[in-house]
């Protein structure tokens, strides 16, 4: 199986499994509605930076807000 017939494989699988929302919505091409979804979650798997305001932190408890002790 080449890749290009792969791809298509993954494109048509996607466009008989939209998500409820995505068919709520509705679409008069399912395949190229399929076929974005997949690339723009391609994109977000090469590089983890691309997804718009998604920043992730890694911080350690000491690095965060100073814990208040409660009054006795």
């Amino acid at each position: 199986m080449t890749n290009e017939q792969s791809d298509q494989d993954r494109v048509e699988s996607r466009a008989h499994h939209l998500l409820p929302e995505e068919e709520a919505v509705g679409s008069d091409d399912p395949e190229a509605q399929a076929e974005a979804i997949l690339a723009e979650s391609d994109i977000r798997e090469a590089d983890q930076n691309a997804a718009p305001d998604t920043v992730l932190e890694r911080r350690t408890s000491d690095q965060t807000v100073v814990a208040v002790e409660p009054p006795d």
